[in-house]
């Protein structure tokens, strides 16, 4: 009986070990890293020295501004892959074809796709010939600091949503069709049946993806940075997984780039607290 009863610890035991040593222990130490200096002070204590230095630099002000943007642009890249797995659930015509090419964008690299949209939205690129045909003047996608940021972030939604699909017809398999039949016999539209029953009813998917494209696009987006824009222009397009690269991989400032770190991991870890509860709250609501 006593063997029984601490099974399952010696089960999950060797999981919880790797992540300690592999996790969580390199998150300590990165957090007591940031509090120390760089060069001539490495290894020094400077207090709360690197995150007075972060932010007081326009660059990570910056980057910080970013990360409200894609907090505030979350839902439409929710949105979009739940939609589309709406649809593919309920078999619109062509469904079968449509699961495929919507996947077919999460299996490229992220370097290709960067390449890709460098020539699409090259001041001479296709696009912008294509508006000029209509008379419209040739837009600087990539270099005007006002709309760089919401190309890159467009980009990473169109490569990055078809894993959110595949999640969302996952949750759809879950699905009790009889509620979908009880609300078409009781001549409920499309828009409420998306709202009162599928909805409610993958909550706990929505939650899921809502955390997970939150935290990809907060610490994925470095590939298709650095490829399509390199944070430019301006420093526009910065957000703090690139900022952090730039400190340690070329400025040579470990401890800063640990103190950016552990706020982008503090960031991560509010934003997806705030958006599991406000989504608890509105499932309870309905």
């Amino acid at each position: 009986m006593r063997a029984e009863r601490y099974a399952p610890y010696i089960l999950v035991a060797p999981a919880v070990l790797i992540i300690v040593v592999l996790r969580l222990y390199p998150l300590l130490l990165g957090v007591n890293f940031s509090f120390t200096g760089d060069g001539a002070q490495n290894g020094t204590a400077v207090g709360f020295g690197n995150y007075r230095e972060l932010f007081a630099d326009p660059l990570f002000q910056t980057a910080l501004k970013n990360v409200g943007l894609l907090v505030l642009l979350l839902p439409v890249a929710v949105a979009i892959p739940g939609l589309l797995a709406t649809f593919i659930y309920l078999r619109v015509p062509g469904h079968r074809f449509y699961r495929s090419v919507y996947f077919f964008p999460a299996v490229l690299s992220p370097v290709i796709v960067g390449a890709i949209f460098n020539l699409l939205l090259a001041f001479d690129g296709p696009l912008n010939a294509v508006l000029g045909s209509v008379g419209i003047e040739p837009i600087d996608w990539l270099g005007d600091p006002g709309i760089a940021m919401f190309m890159v972030v467009g980009v990473h939604i169109w490569a990055t949503f078809g894993m959110a699909l595949v999640v969302f017809l996952a949750g759809f398999a879950t699905l009790d069709p009889a509620l979908l039949d009880a609300a078409r016999v009781d001549g409920a539209s499309l828009r409420q049946v998306v709202w009162h029953v599928i909805v409610p009813s993958l909550s706990r998917t929505i939650q899921f993806v809502f955390v997970t494209t939150m935290i990809g696009m907060l610490t994925s987006m470095f590939g298709l940075l650095y490829v399509m824009t390199s944070g430019g222009p301006e420093g526009s397009t910065y957000l703090p997984e690139f900022y952090i690269w730039k400190q340690q991989g070329q400025m040579n400032r470990p401890a800063l780039a640990s103190a950016a770190s552990t706020i982008l991991f503090m960031i991560m870890l509010v934003v997806g607290l705030l958006q599991i509860k406000l989504l608890e709250r509105s499932g309870k609501e309905d």
